[in-house]
């Protein structure tokens, strides 16, 4: 924190919760904790998103054409977790096993 925000500390501006961040994002045994989330949200909000989209948007088009398309877990479990399982596994590999 006093790297990057030195004149803010001097200035006695530095509120709690920015104290509390770096607290958190600090140490760097804690840092594999942050990216362990931060890749989780990531992944798993494209996984929600790859079975959202095609269920609200060309679901309607298909069915209203009378093609018949999965639900959303049918599609999560089909199509999203069979690519993202591998990715996560690379991703683990690359990024957070060395911590």
């Amino acid at each position: 924190m006093i790297k990057y925000h030195e004149s803010d500390i001097q200035r006695g501006s530095v509120q709690r919760e920015q104290i509390e961040t770096a607290f958190l994002i600090g140490p760097p045994a804690l840092n594999v904790f942050i990216l362990a989330i931060s890749a989780g949200s990531v992944f798993w909000g494209a996984c929600t998103y790859i079975g959202n989209g095609p269920n609200f948007m060309v679901k309607s088009i298909a069915g209203s054409a009378g093609v018949a398309t999965p639900s959303f877990l049918e599609y999560v479990y089909k199509y999203t977790l069979p690519i993202l399982i591998p990715v996560y596994v690379v991703v683990w590999a690359v990024f957070l096993r060395g911590h």
